[in-house]
């Protein structure tokens, strides 16, 4: 999502029981009509088998759920006020271990061994879990990366913070034998910003070392722009398209030694052979149809990129027949022998929501299937889509999973927002309703059952 202003909490809910999943109304693939308010569709080869609500002390609009990192038996559900660990151990049944009240947006998370890091991208009074919101005109204001140690899933414990300019708005993990790599996205600098100056055309690399995570700090500042990033303007329909001041999100492929950069303006591949000090090797624009270039994802090959358009900042309604089959959509490109990113294809879900469901392209992950390539990805109210691009230029919905709107009157910012597979089933973060767990039955996607890993994190894409 969008970097916004930091919100304060409203009045806490009364708690929800975890409940398990019951199908409303299954649905073929060519749903054409827009669910009541509250109604679940799938398509039949999508199965919903449990939610687990928002629990106190997230059960409140304002606590976004966001991104999800798993490692055995346990997911960690980020959560703008926190986090909050699962035991998965039965798909079925999801139960919350734990639950840790550390307040900074978005909280993304991932996961190494018994460490946990936490992006915070709203400026606070300081790095610990009391922090209150402070303006960003503080100088004193504090953002960037937490980390937790995790080795008691039932009482996390926090270890240590480091500053990075611009705050963290997402960050990637790069394992470096024995430290981890952070790489670190932020973005929207401005001169009264005093942690946050102009130009900020860089990314931030944290060192962690794995047995002093104490000791956490920033070792480089490389600019991916040196000569600037897209500069913005308006695409030939009027809408706009973002300036490059940075990056979104980084998505690292260690095996291959390559990095996918989502810059707002700009898509980026980059050479991380050495993980201190990674090399743009290429460099591609949209200005026709994207606005704001927000996630990338490699096949398993490396021979295909997914780069996400967030048209809107995942606030704004846009599966609809308004903006079109293109506009908030996937752009899939062929990444040749030779380095390069070749245009293929867009690819939105086929189905038109409410004009009061936001809706766009958002995280996502392979479904690990060899010689097929095939995504999950969360779309917000737009729900959970499954889709083969094989043919990068020719991709097809396999399945899905759908919400009817929050609200038929008001546009509401709920939906998934981290839909991914991991050791035989999806698991989708739910702004608002909590998490969702979902299981494919389709003979396309049946190899990946056997497929298992101990730790994932989708933007540390692993190979099969």
């Amino acid at each position: 999502m969008r970097r916004t202003r930091w919100r304060r909490l409203g009045a806490l809910a009364a708690g929800a029981a975890v409940v398990a999943a019951s199908v409303v109304t299954p649905a073929a693939a060519a749903q054409d009509e827009i669910p009541d308010v509250g109604e679940i569709v799938h398509s039949d080869n999508m199965q919903h088998l449990a939610n687990v609500p928002k629990q106190p002390p997230f059960d409140n609009q304002d606590a976004y759920n966001s991104d999800i990192a798993f490692t055995g038996n346990y997911a960690i559900v980020g959560n703008y006020d926190g986090f909050t660990i699962f035991d998965i151990k039965q798909p079925r049944k999801p139960e919350i271990v734990s639950t840790v009240h550390c307040p900074g947006g978005q909280n993304d998370v991932s996961v190494h061994g018994d460490l946990l890091f936490m992006s915070t991208d709203y400026p606070r009074t300081n790095d610990t879990c009391v922090s209150e919101p402070t303006e960003g005109s503080d100088p004193n204001g504090w953002e960037g990366i937490q980390v937790f140690d995790i080795s008691d899933k039932t009482a996390p414990k926090y270890v240590s913070a480091v500053r990075t300019d611009c705050g963290s708005h997402t960050h990637t993990m790069m394992p470096d034998g024995d430290s981890v790599k952070l790489y670190v996205s932020s973005y929207s600098p401005a001169p009264e910003l005093p942690n946050c100056q102009p130009p900020h055309d860089k990314i931030s690399i944290v060192d962690v070392p794995i047995d002093t995570p104490e000791d956490a700090k920033v070792i480089a500042t490389p600019v991916v722009f040196p000569d600037g990033g897209n500069p913005g303007g308006e695409n030939p329909d009027g809408t706009q398209r973002s300036e490059t001041t940075g990056c979104h999100d980084l998505t690292v492929y260690p095996e291959k030694k390559i990095m996918a950069g989502a810059c707002m303006g700009d898509g980026v591949l980059f050479d991380v052979s050495d993980p201190a000090d990674p090399k743009v090797t290429e460099r591609v624009q949209d200005n026709e149809n994207f606005a704001f270039w927000h996630s990338a994802t490699f096949n398993n090959d490396a021979t295909k990129v997914i780069f996400t358009d967030e048209l809107g900042g995942g606030g704004l309604a846009t599966c609809n027949d308004t903006f079109g089959p293109n506009r908030g959509a996937n752009g899939i490109y062929d990444l040749t022998g030779e380095g390069k990113l070749d245009f293929q294809s867009y690819y939105k879900i086929p189905r038109n929501q409410a004009d009061t469901e936001n809706c766009v392209a958002h995280n996502g992950s392979l479904i690990p299937v060899q010689d097929r390539d095939i995504m999950v990805q969360a779309w917000y109210q737009g729900g959970v889509s499954v889709f083969d691009f094989t043919d990068a230029a020719n991709p097809e919905e396999i399945a899905f999973f759908d919400r009817g709107p929050l609200s038929e009157d008001e546009n509401i910012t709920g939906g998934s927002w981290s839909a991914y597979y991991y050791n035989g089933y999806i698991y989708s973060a739910d702004i608002q309703k909590g998490l969702d767990v979902l299981e494919i039955r389709d003979p396309r996607t049946a190899p990946a059952k056997s497929v298992k890993f101990d730790e994932f994190n989708p933007q540390t894409q692993p190979s099969y």
